[in-house]
């Protein structure tokens, strides 16, 4: 009865879609923007569960979150064409290969969806590019400093042993913890979102 049923699961995966599908095409763009949203989102749900476990009386911030998915679908959509750009140009997986894409990397990426970070939440809050862009400024310094400590390694292991059409879904699951620290790089100092005294939800 086991055999049975283990041969009939066989059959049954065998008839679904092949995961390796999300993985190829049009389906690859798909996947790598709402993998950056997710998981962006995921990060943000992270750092706001240690906020309230911090602050007696926080309360979850739903729209925050939802801005930190739209932004991170935007970012996903951005280094698909990115990693895909930079796939062409440097041709091979030959160490002086990857070091070239990691220092280009850092060199443009990096501080380039930084940037898009901050000016992307502005816009999700209401306010203006010039708001994201003051704020990315003041934050730069220890963006970068932090940034350097993660994202060199974790794309020489990229560029080095992974297949393209993967590139982006692995930096967005290393980013799951990156993305709890742009939460909480963004949001350090706000002022959170209370329940008024007596009110029930």
């Amino acid at each position: 009865m086991t055999a049975r049923a283990l041969q009939a699961s066989k059959e049954l995966l065998a008839r679904l879609p092949s995961w390796r599908l999300l993985f190829q095409g049009r389906c690859l763009v798909v996947t790598n923007t709402l993998g950056g949203g997710v998981l962006m989102a995921v990060g943000d749900t992270v750092q706001q569960t240690r906020e309230m476990h911090m602050e007696v009386g926080r309360v979850r911030d739903w729209k925050r979150t939802g801005s930190m998915f739209m932004v991170g679908c935007s970012m996903g959509l951005i280094e698909h064409y990115w990693y895909c750009w930079l796939d062409r140009l440097c041709i091979g997986r030959t160490m002086t290969t990857v070091l070239k894409k990691v220092v280009i990397d850092q060199l443009i990426c990096a501080p380039g969806i930084g940037l898009w970070y901050f000016i992307g939440m502005a816009l999700t809050e209401g306010r203006s590019v010039k708001d994201g862009c003051v704020e990315f400024k003041e934050k730069f310094v220890e963006y970068t400093t932090v940034n350097l400590c993660v994202w060199p390694l974790a794309q020489t292991i990229n560029f080095y042993y992974l297949s393209p059409k993967f590139c982006v879904m692995y930096i967005n699951v290393v980013s799951l913890g990156w993305n709890t620290y742009l939460s909480y790089l963004k949001h350090r100092g706000n002022s959170p979102p209370h329940h008024l005294a007596g009110q029930q939800s």
